[in-house]
């Protein structure tokens, strides 16, 4: 066997991430020679693997519509924390009581940040609840009560808004707001601002594994994937090379089900927007 074809598939999405595995390479091909990884190669590398894990994470559990929250604290707040942690349980255990009470599970992924002059907010994207009240008039409630602070929020979409999200809420903290964390207490309490984490009741796409003896990542890179009937490729997702740590060669790229044409999802887009707008909450 020279390489191994892993496929995701998920809602609208079928992942491949083909890897060269041989000992001694495909016909014509052979395995490069390793080299140590720099630690901007190690740095960028974990970065995308954190990026392609939490936006399969995204894309199995959460669906347009679905709602993006920003929650802020008071302007000044300054609080420890283990303070900041007891906000946080009680915040979602009161939600979740209001999810089951409507008889809807709540699922999420959520990253606590510092900005740039030292205010707190929780970043979260939730399913939504519909029905009155909903989501946003329910998280806005609750907020409020347990922290006097405001919330925003917006709808989301198709198309790269998941990506933007994946990779938002995986970034690295900046210098400025790293120095800002120092005001929340040592290193070890402040990793809370530099993970990410979610619901435990997230769903992970199941793998399928696929061995080739003959077709080569070469060739691959030669005439470029091509497409399952119903399908598209999405060509921002392709990634090929060598792995200059293993000394070997990969192909990653991302088909969508051809369901819907650009226009159909600005509409809708266009549609949540405007539920949003009238059922806005005022804190």
């Amino acid at each position: 066997m020279a390489h191994r074809h892993d496929v995701y598939e998920y809602g609208i999405y079928r992942e491949h991430e083909i890897k060269y595995v041989g000992k001694f390479g495909a016909k014509g091909e052979k395995r490069a020679k390793k080299k140590k990884a720099t630690p901007e190669q190690v740095k960028k590398q974990n970065q995308y693997n954190r990026e392609k894990k939490i936006l399969r994470k995204i894309r199995c559990n959460f669906e347009p519509g679905d709602l993006w929250l920003t929650m802020k604290f008071p302007r000044g707040t300054r609080i420890p924390v283990e303070e900041i942690k007891k906000v946080r349980k009680a915040f979602f255990d009161t939600v979740r009581n209001k999810y089951k009470k409507r008889g809807q599970v709540l699922k999420f992924v959520y990253r606590i940040e510092v900005g740039e002059r030292g205010g707190i907010h929780f970043h979260v994207l939730m399913n939504r609840l519909d029905g009155i009240p909903g989501t946003a008039e329910i998280v806005s409630e609750v907020w409020n009560r347990l922290t006097d602070g405001r919330v925003n929020y917006e709808p989301v979409y198709e198309g790269d808004y998941f990506k933007s999200l994946a990779n938002y809420i995986v970034k690295e903290p900046t210098e400025e707001i790293t120095g800002q964390m120092t005001l929340f207490g040592e290193e070890e309490e402040t990793k809370i601002f530099v993970k990410y984490d979610c619901s435990r009741n997230l769903k992970m796409p199941e793998k399928e594994t696929h061995k080739y003896k003959r077709r080569t990542v070469r060739k691959l890179i030669e005439n470029g994937p091509e497409p399952q009937p119903g399908y598209y490729i999405d060509r921002d997702s392709i990634r090929y090379g060598v792995n200059p740590y293993t000394g070997m060669s990969y192909y990653y790229y991302t088909e969508i089900r051809l369901e819907r044409d650009a226009g159909e999802i600005r509409r809708e887009r266009e549609d949540l927007c405007r539920r949003s707008a009238s059922t806005s909450p005022h804190p």
